[in-house]
């Protein structure tokens, strides 16, 4: 079986980023994933761009960046007929995936109840905006609502009175993640009682759950952190900086990757403002200024190299482009090629995971996780290869 969910089957009735994500990560993972989409447009994000893409230029990129490895089926939840067909691939599948609004499901009559009825094994992942319960319960959340709601936009930018929403569309990119996750738990969980069980995760959970460091700022330490713009909360030297043709990140996390730095760049390390992190972190602005004083006499290729010489931690800022045809990042499996069924060829951007057995010690030839990726389907391409799949596991 391919990948480690290999004998999984996962119903994805979500649409837009964070439900998909998830279920496009258990596809990653080897599941068969069948998407649920209503004939007229399907998932909303299909309408999502620009870049559109196609001969009608009227394929979403964005849509190809959540949905590879799955079959569509276009089915309408309100009919009578679709209502019937999505019970019977409830009955044979392991995981549903759904991110409506609260209580959308129960009126579609759809309950957990109902669907535990049809199937007492399976595992149900609900992703809502700001949670399914509480005085907020009901809310509807999109990515920027959440990014500032729980908080993130405050951390994040040139400065606290300017908050920025983070580039990419994390809180519902983590909302998957931690949805993801939190499936595989409970299908282990599954092997010991038999049972499936309800996850939740929101966008504002999703968010507040990697508040990490920023949060214990003010839970314990009674301290609002703010935005540190490119420098880092609690460390110094530790963000980017501006050498002759443009800028470098350098992060000197212990006073031994310090010193490394201040020797490269004729600072005294030892001098009492910046012996410690403490006192580096204190007199900030002050070092950043010295450090770009000294950075201005070269180019960002002569500083790498040195500091790669030196051990220390250090990088470039790539644009989306130079990341994609960086040699490591397809060293890492990072980009992947698929056949669209329209596009022909195409490149997507890879899954994060890798899997791998130490075949010499084992004496197994292959691994037995390789999963075969397959292309963001059409709109209902596969409704009749679902359909014959579903009379075979219901004979």
């Amino acid at each position: 079986m391919p990948g480690p969910l290999g004998d999984i089957v996962v119903l994805d009735l979500s649409r837009a980023l964070a439900g998909p994500h998830a279920a496009q990560m258990l596809g990653d993972l080897g599941a068969r994933v069948i998407k649920v989409e209503h004939p007229d447009g399907g998932d909303e994000s299909r309408g999502w761009g620009p870049p559109f893409v196609g001969p009608d230029h009227d394929i979403s990129t964005y849509f190809l960046a959540a949905n590879r490895n799955k079959q569509s089926i276009a089915i309408d939840l309100k009919s009578a007929d679709g209502k019937q067909l999505v019970e019977r691939l409830v009955r044979q599948s392991d995981v549903l995936i759904e991110n409506f609004r609260t209580g959308v499901l129960d009126r579609l009559g759809l309950s957990v109840e109902r669907l535990h009825e049809l199937n007492p094994r399976l595992v149900i992942l609900s992703i809502t905006g700001f949670g399914h319960d509480g005085p907020e319960g009901g809310r509807p959340g999109y990515d920027q609502i959440a990014q500032g709601e729980a908080g993130l936009m405050s951390l994040t930018g040139p400065s606290r009175d300017e908050p920025y929403r983070v580039g990419a569309s994390i809180a519902d990119l983590l909302a998957g993640i931690h949805g993801a996750y939190g499936v595989t738990g409970a299908l282990y969980e599954r092997e010991r009682t038999g049972r499936g069980r309800v996850v939740r995760t929101s966008l504002l959970a999703a968010v507040t759950g990697v508040h990490s460091y920023h949060g214990t700022a003010w839970t314990v330490g009674g301290q609002v952190p703010g935005a540190n713009g490119n420098h880092h909360a609690s460390i110094a030297p530790y963000g980017a900086f501006h050498c002759a043709d443009g800028m470098l990140q350098i992060a000197a996390a212990n006073d031994g990757q310090w010193k490394k730095v201040a020797a490269l760049l004729g600072i005294d390390p030892d001098v009492a403002k910046y012996a410690t992190n403490r006192e580096r972190f204190a007199h900030r602005d002050e070092l950043i200024a010295d450090m770009e004083k000294a950075l201005a006499a070269h180019d960002r290729g002569h500083w790498l190299a040195r500091l790669g010489e030196a051990g220390v931690p250090a990088g470039a800022i790539r644009s989306i482009d130079e990341v994609y045809t960086w040699d490591q990042t397809r060293s890492q499996g990072l980009v992947i090629e698929v056949d669209h069924p329209v596009l022909g060829r195409i490149e997507l951007p890879g899954p994060p995971l890798r899997f791998e057995d130490d075949t010499e010690e084992s004496g197994h030839e292959e691994s037995g996780t390789e999963v075969t990726h397959t292309a963001p389907p059409a709109l209902g391409q596969d409704g009749d290869a679902v359909l014959s799949w579903l009379e075979e596991r219901e004979g």
